[in-house]
């Protein structure tokens, strides 16, 4: 064990510790884990979250084009040693950068079969829409 922990810090040394910070990122997946589909106004977000006892155990935040995710997994199995751990358990917390910013207040999500659904909706501004410009009319003196 020990030999393993000389290589690591000879490696640190060589390539830096923000080498692995980089390489763990890479290696870990993002959880929970997100598939997002843009049509045109609409934003439609797949949220894994297994073992979820009931929805009021995620917060889902919206700011702008930012989607918050906070939440909880727990897979409560008592005894027994375990020897695989892939299905990632304990508090979580990710922030999504949306294609566009979002009506913040036309959220829509619900939670079926271990899968959230959460649909957004495009903000588009008043002040982006074309609007003609009254011209005054000043005579001449």
């Amino acid at each position: 064990m020990d030999q393993f922990k000389d290589w690591k810090t000879n490696l640190d040394r060589f390539f830096g510790q923000e080498f692995w910070g980089d390489f763990e990122g890479m290696m870990k997946p993002s959880i929970p884990a997100v598939n997002l589909y843009q049509y045109d106004n609409e934003l439609l977000c797949f949220v894994n979250i297994p073992g979820m006892n009931h929805p009021k155990n995620v917060d889902v935040l919206v700011d702008h084009s930012t989607l918050t995710l906070r939440g909880k997994i727990e897979i409560n199995q008592r005894g027994g040693h375990q020897i695989k751990s892939e299905i990632a358990d304990g508090t979580f917390e990710r922030s999504i950068d949306l294609p566009f910013p979002v009506i913040h207040d036309k959220v829509e999500a619900t939670y079926k079969h271990g899968l959230l659904i959460i649909q957004l909706h495009r903000y588009i501004s008043d002040s982006t829409r074309q609007r003609p410009i009254t011209i005054r009319h000043l005579e001449d003196e």
